[in-house]
């Protein structure tokens, strides 16, 4: 009897084998999910439809991820201190509505009003913050609060009209202009957001802020206890995600040549459904910025991809819906490599 169960009990160890080492792979190295995610996608599009591959529309993908993208890294130091912003999308319109309004109605020079965007986007940054550390209000229930409040300042101060690009100076659509590269066209709000990229790839992994903030997403009674400031800690994020959102304003200023208050009511998810996809934990203190690039790519090719495909729209939705659920669901089974 023992040699007629002992193949069987070989192969069941040796699967347990390999999929523990898949975990601690995956757990070690939290990229190399979406990477291949992504590679996957877009041989799988590149066989469908040979126009998927082309630079024309390459250049469309990556145009219109900028915006989510860059969003979605303000998400990224939210989601990785154990917190959530609901208000990332309001928070770049309004910024960018707020940006036209100084030019036009106040006749500022694009610079300043650009400056001033900016200071307004990182206000409203700072206030989800202090309700956070120190009003000690649930992330969801303060930027679900701030959301509907800075969507009702939103409509005041724009009298839901859009201010046309031709009406602002040149600086505020600038970030549209592209740059050619062969047939592929590069846009300038593209550069920004790929460098900014990189400075937060930088800062999270090397700096002392960057290595509280894991640290406070991962255990914050513990991280308090060390020695770390948390409430600083979670202040600051919140802060800098604001000001991200603004620079995102901008961005989206520039990719529609207007600045419209009736746009990005998909945001939010939008940049959620990105990190999670990038392989950030929703349960905080792992992930990394490259995997929300990533993330918000996946995004961009599948959204492009199954338009060109014919899929309608809905279905696009069921897609990214779906993609979203096998993404937590992975992550759960990759955290269980602790216990």
């Amino acid at each position: 009897m023992a040699t007629a169960t002992a193949p069987a009990d070989f192969d069941v160890h040796k699967q347990d084998s390999l999929g523990l080492r898949v975990q601690h792979v995956l757990h070690a190295n939290p990229v190399l999910g979406p990477l291949a995610v992504l590679v996957l996608a877009i041989i799988a599009f590149s066989i469908v439809n040979t126009r998927f591959f082309s630079a024309p529309n390459l250049s469309l993908v990556l145009a219109q991820v900028t915006v989510i993208a860059t969003l979605a890294l303000g998400q990224t130091m939210v989601i990785l201190t154990a917190g959530i912003d609901l208000a990332a999308g309001i928070i770049a319109v309004f910024s960018g509505v707020l940006m036209a309004a100084f030019c036009t109605r106040a006749g500022m020079p694009g610079v300043l009003a650009l400056i001033l965007g900016f200071a307004c986007g990182t206000a409203m940054g700072a206030i989800n913050g202090f309700l956070v550390t120190r009003i000690k209000l649930p992330p969801f229930i303060v930027t679900l609060g701030t959301l509907t409040i800075f969507l009702s300042l939103n409509s005041v101060i724009s009298n839901s009209e859009t201010v046309r690009g031709s009406d602002m100076p040149d600086l505020m659509t600038w970030t549209g202009s592209t740059i050619p590269i062969g047939n592929f066209r590069l846009t300038y709000g593209s550069i920004i957001m790929l460098a900014l990229f990189a400075y937060f790839y930088y800062a999270l992994k090397q700096t002392a802020w960057g290595k509280h903030v894991y640290a406070t997403g991962d255990d914050i009674e513990a991280a308090r206890l060390a020695g770390i400031q948390t409430p600083r800690v979670l202040f600051s994020v919140y802060t800098v995600a604001g000001l991200l959102y603004a620079v995102g304003g901008w961005i989206l200023i520039g990719r529609l040549a207007s600045a419209s208050p009736n746009v990005g009511t998909d945001y939010n998810l939008d940049s959620i459904t990105a990190v999670v996809l990038g392989g950030t934990s929703l349960f905080g203190g792992r992930g990394s910025v490259i995997g929300t690039l990533i993330g918000a790519l996946i995004v961009g090719v599948f959204r492009n991809g199954l338009q060109l495909g014919g899929v309608e729209v809905v279905w696009q939705g069921f897609a990214i819906g779906l993609l979203v659920l096998v993404a937590v669901s992975l992550d759960q089974w990759i955290r269980k490599v602790k216990t």
